[in-house]
């Protein structure tokens, strides 16, 4: 303890020589004393030119941008999985990491359902998921599978999200005509 008061003490002393020795301090310099600015007009913006070629590489780099983004959010189209059918349960597994994984489902109408879902991702916003038509809510264990089981009985979009309902997919329930063949329902 001793030897860091005696070494803070050293150091400020020999700022303080320092400090006296020169004739005036920087920081007691008036405005007037600096140096005049190299720009003859603080107040106005100067003009830098660039090479043509790096004008065209960032006006092509914020195009591919934009036009990526437009893809993502409008022109990208869900991951879709269809069902297996064992033993007379229709079974999909849904990874749960950053969001669902396969988002959209698509099952048949008046057979159970089983979705499997394994959650890999610790936000708290995925430790839970909702079936709000099915009036179904389950906690989602982190690095376990979840089964929640439903029998749809009407054919139509259900929608499931997570907790906070920031993440979503949907149960795409199809329905069979008279002759049995499946039909796909439009969008409610």
């Amino acid at each position: 303890m001793v030897y860091h008061k005696k070494l803070i003490a050293g150091v400020a002393a020999i700022g303080m020589l320092i400090g006296t020795a020169s004739s005036r301090a920087i920081a007691q310099e008036t405005h007037t004393d600096m140096q005049p600015s190299t720009t003859e007009k603080a107040g106005q913006f100067q003009r830098i030119e660039q090479p043509l070629w790096a004008k065209v590489a960032v006006t092509a780099g914020g195009l591919g941008l934009i036009g990526l983004e437009l893809w993502w959010f409008l022109l990208s189209k869900p991951q879709s999985r269809k069902a297996t059918t064992q033993s007379g349960v229709q079974e999909v597994t849904v990874t749960v990491d950053g969001g669902y994984e396969p988002s959209q489902i698509v099952v048949q109408v008046g057979q159970p359902v089983r979705l499997n879902f394994d959650r890999k991702d610790p936000s708290s916003c995925l430790e839970e998921v909702r079936f709000p038509d099915f009036r179904i809510a389950q906690v989602l264990p982190l690095n376990q599978t979840t089964a929640i089981e439903f029998n749809p009985t009407q054919p139509g979009r259900y929608e499931f999200t997570c907790g906070m309902n920031m993440f979503r997919g949907v149960v795409e329930v199809q329905g069979a005509d008279e002759k049995g063949a499946i039909r796909r329902v439009a969008a409610s």
